[in-house]
């Protein structure tokens, strides 16, 4: 796209993967948050209506991400459930950048209370009622580290999309 205005942005500087954690549990809470906050980051200062518009043909967009990611964070560390995970990607029209990103800081920030609270990642992690047999807490760890990094992905491609923004 020679000549696109987009084009012309800065790149931002990318950051490096955090340092190992002094434990498994530290290395592996540190990369989750290191991929939160990555998330996080992408959403911040995105333009309306863009932020919330289908960037690609499932309809997937910035806001609908970092509201399903909360819903995930919750589910897994929180023991609330989810009926409808499709819907988890839609933001609704009183959804705002700034409320959904609070909802997920504050959503992290609980399920990272979780964490730290577990003594052993083979103990199992807080499952919703009526979910089965709960997995461990490491399992669930690397798991959200999974799932935030392929929609960490998905931000980045996004982002670029609205307005050509790159980098983490």
């Amino acid at each position: 796209m020679p000549g696109d205005a987009r084009r012309s942005r800065t790149r931002a500087q990318d950051t490096g993967p955090p340092g190992t954690g002094a434990d498994e549990k530290a290395t592996l809470r540190g990369f989750l948050d290191y991929l939160r906050n990555a998330v996080a980051d992408k959403v911040e200062g995105a333009p309306e209506p863009q932020v919330r518009s289908g960037g690609v043909p499932s309809g997937t967009s910035l806001l609908g991400l970092v509201k399903h990611l909360a819903f995930v964070e919750r589910f897994y560390f929180l023991r609330e459930d989810a009926d409808q995970w499709r819907a988890t990607m839609r933001p609704s029209a009183e959804d705002t950048v700034d409320g959904v990103l609070a909802d997920y800081r504050e959503t992290v920030e609980r399920a990272n209370q979780v964490i730290d609270a577990c003594p052993d990642l083979a103990l199992p992690a807080p499952r919703p009622p009526h979910r089965g047999p709960a997995p461990s807490m490491r399992w669930v760890l690397v798991h959200m580290i999974e799932e935030t990094g392929r929609h960490a992905g998905h931000a980045d491609i996004l982002r670029e999309r609205i307005d050509g923004s790159t980098g983490r």
